[in-house]
């Protein structure tokens, strides 16, 4: 059975995201910090945004992650992998910071703290943003969330999105799958949008 991302938001949803053509660009509430700083941080939680946490970085845990990217990469391929470290990273620190840290991978695997594909997304281009903004990406640029599903394919699923620079393809940032603070996977759009799944 295909994993259900977000049963309880999706109806809510659905027209909002219909109306984008598989692309999730519009955040689903005004609140919600889309210029994120260390210092003043939103981070989305309780399925389909329904809880929206403030968060402020120390200076030493934002240097610990400006660190997962020093020096900075020499190619597309090696910032990827710079990227799924220092989400992992922003994860952990925002779990502790907001009660999320039990989060598991897929929707309803979890209690307190558990976050669908929505939250994910969200929080996820939220970090890419930041990381953007501070310069610690060079070799890609935030793209807008991308949505697959609409029942016909399987149930919807979100995912952040990155452009690459150089040859334009367009990747996939999917931590729903796994548990807070897991480096997430980052794969060709395309792929992704087929209906890929991680291997159990």
């Amino acid at each position: 059975m295909r994993p259900v991302c977000d049963m309880n938001v999706t109806l809510a949803f659905g027209l909002l995201v219909l109306c984008s053509l598989s692309r999730a660009d519009v955040f689903v509430r005004d609140d919600i910090t889309t210029d994120p700083v260390p210092n003043q941080m939103t981070v989305c939680h309780g399925n389909g945004c329904l809880n929206l946490g403030y968060v402020t970085l120390t200076p030493d845990q934002w240097q610990e992650v400006r660190q997962v990217f020093h020096p900075l990469a020499h190619s597309a391929e090696e910032e990827r992998v710079r990227l799924r470290g220092a989400i992992a990273l922003m994860e952990k620190i925002v779990g502790t910071a907001t009660g999320t840290s039990r989060d598991k991978g897929g929707t309803f695997n979890g209690g307190e703290g558990q976050m669908d594909c929505i939250d994910e997304s969200i929080n996820t281009t939220l970090y890419l943003t930041m990381f953007q903004k501070y310069g610690l990406m060079r070799e890609h640029g935030v793209d807008d969330r991308a949505t697959r599903g609409w029942f016909i394919g399987g149930w919807p699923h979100t995912t952040a999105v990155l452009l690459e620079k150089r040859s334009n393809l367009l990747w996939a940032v999917d931590s729903w799958f796994l548990d807070n603070g897991e480096p997430p996977f980052i794969l060709p759009l395309e792929t992704w949008k087929s209906g890929w799944e991680p291997i159990r």
